[in-house]
């Protein structure tokens, strides 16, 4: 972490680079930090999720955070430290050539995290569904070759038969609800 303090008049400006870690206790010590030193802008590269808590506290604390683009702010290519990228980051903030990337407010990132979890577990119980679907062909059962949803409330009560031990053709047919009766042949 770099704060830089812009010199007045003859006195040149003043950087002091630290280190901190990534724990929360960490984070809320540098977040004092940084009060402590009046820092009014924070500026850091949006790269992985590793900056979701920096972001989070810091922006609670009412700092004026950009993330940037970690392309958009490439130093000379060579050596790479994160010393000297904190030192880049402070001067292209402090010159304002940098733009921050666009991150929505609390509430919105709240949604999305909801709706990209929710794709994630439909996507994961359609995966599961297919991995049923070819135990059951691998058994010499075709039962999605007749009814459309094999865990619907029909495919359900043939599959908990099978699991108990039913092996009887008509008799796990027979089990059909609804529509799937009109299926009996051949379900059976």
């Amino acid at each position: 972490m770099c704060v830089r303090v812009a010199g007045a008049g003859r006195r040149k400006t003043a950087e002091t680079v630290t280190t901190w870690g990534s724990m929360t206790s960490q984070i809320l010590a540098l977040r004092d930090h940084l009060i402590g030193q009046q820092v009014t802008c924070v500026v850091m590269e949006a790269t992985s999720d590793c900056r979701k808590p920096f972001y989070c506290l810091l922006e609670d604390a009412g700092f004026e955070v950009m993330l940037v683009n970690a392309r958009h702010v490439k130093n000379l290519p060579g050596r790479k430290t994160d010393v000297s990228d904190a030192t880049w980051l402070a001067q292209l903030g402090a010159h304002g050539l940098v733009r921050g990337s666009f991150v929505p407010t609390g509430p919105i990132r709240q949604l999305r995290d909801l709706t990209r979890a929710r794709t994630a577990i439909t996507r994961e119980r359609g995966r599961e569904i297919q991995r049923l679907e070819k135990l059951l062909e691998d058994a010499g059962i075709k039962l999605s070759a007749v009814a459309s949803d094999i865990l619907g409330v029909s495919g359900r009560l043939m599959l908990e038969a099978l699991i108990a031990g039913d092996r009887d053709p008509v008799a796990l047919a027979d089990l059909a609800k609804r529509r799937l009766r009109s299926k009996i042949p051949q379900l059976a």
